[in-house]
């Protein structure tokens, strides 16, 4: 095992963690913040990047492509929350959990109706097709961009959360929504206005995602369960939390599943340690999960009230 190649697996797992990231602030936001539990939040991944490959093949252009993600991922949760999910915010997490399941289903079907059962693939936009040299080492340019693009999402975030007047009013509705609310603030427009928040940000996960991964239906609901798993080690309702956590679960995932194989077959058959190695990465991040809920229960890095 050469410098280079830990050193490419670890930018590997900081771009994993970064997507990971895109998903888990817009869920945190909406389910940390508002109390809602949306597991719908996996459709609108999906469509973003159904519809920033659609608009991509059609166009050629990756911003046009990024346009139609995210707009068109915003403009489909402020109708879905607007319709459907208002209803159920007063509502208990059970029936919340039934309702927005209903709607992952709904949106799985959809899009096999329009888009067909057949998997889409996105090439990367032109100028990212080849590879950027990173301390000597070769990195494929994209996945170099998705690095970026996720770090300037975080930041743009924190910059918004905490030097702004629609941050604070976000912190303070997190805290006390009652007391924002009889000082004059909308907090049916705030909570709207975090949805949508919620919604772009899993259309642009999406977009991101689409020349990587296979575009196809119920692309999201796996990706959710790991999102959860961020979520809960980082800190329920913290964008601090939901980036942090994304980072290790990213990083354990993607280092495991290379160096694990590896030391299996010193003590299995390469069959079965290049089979049983990735699972076991996979089963980690989950037991890391466990052992943050039994000592932390809180998250490692909860939401500063």
């Amino acid at each position: 095992m050469t410098w280079e190649l830990a050193f490419l697996q670890a930018l590997n797992g900081l771009q994993y963690g970064l997507l990971l990231f895109l998903l888990a602030a817009g869920l945190t936001l909406v389910l940390g913040i508002m109390n809602f539990v949306n597991l719908a939040h996996a459709s609108l991944y999906m469509l973003g990047a159904y519809l920033g490959a659609s608009a991509f093949a059609g166009s050629g252009s990756f911003l046009i492509a990024g346009a139609a993600a995210v707009f068109g991922t915003l403009a489909i949760g402020l109708a879905v929350e607007r319709t459907t999910l208002l209803a159920f915010y007063a509502r208990d997490h059970l029936d919340q959990v039934l309702a927005t399941f209903g709607l992952l289903l709904f949106f799985n079907e959809l899009v096999r109706v329009i888009w067909g059962p057949q998997s889409m693939y996105m090439r990367p936009p032109d100028g990212f097709t080849g590879t950027v040299s990173l301390f000597g080492a070769l990195y494929p340019s994209y996945r170099f961009l998705v690095i970026v693009a996720g770090l300037a999402v975080a930041l743009g975030m924190y910059l918004l959360i905490h030097y702004t007047r629609i941050g604070m009013l976000i912190r303070a509705g997190a805290s006390n929504a009652r007391m924002v609310s009889v000082l004059g603030v909308n907090i049916r427009l705030l909570n709207t206005l975090l949805f949508g928040m919620g919604a772009a940000l899993a259309g642009l996960a999406g977009l991101m995602a689409a020349p990587i991964l296979a575009v196809q239906p119920g692309m999201g609901d796996n990706v959710l369960i790991v999102v959860l798993v961020v979520i809960v080690i980082g800190g329920i309702g913290s964008i601090r939390g939901a980036f942090f956590g994304a980072l290790i679960v990213g990083v354990v995932d993607t280092v495991g599943r290379t160096y694990l194989p590896l030391a299996l077959r010193q003590v299995a058959e390469r069959t079965i340690a290049d089979a049983a190695g990735p699972a076991l990465a996979s089963m980690l991040i989950f037991l890391f999960m466990a052992v943050v809920l039994a000592f932390r229960p809180q998250g490692l890095f909860p939401a500063r009230r």
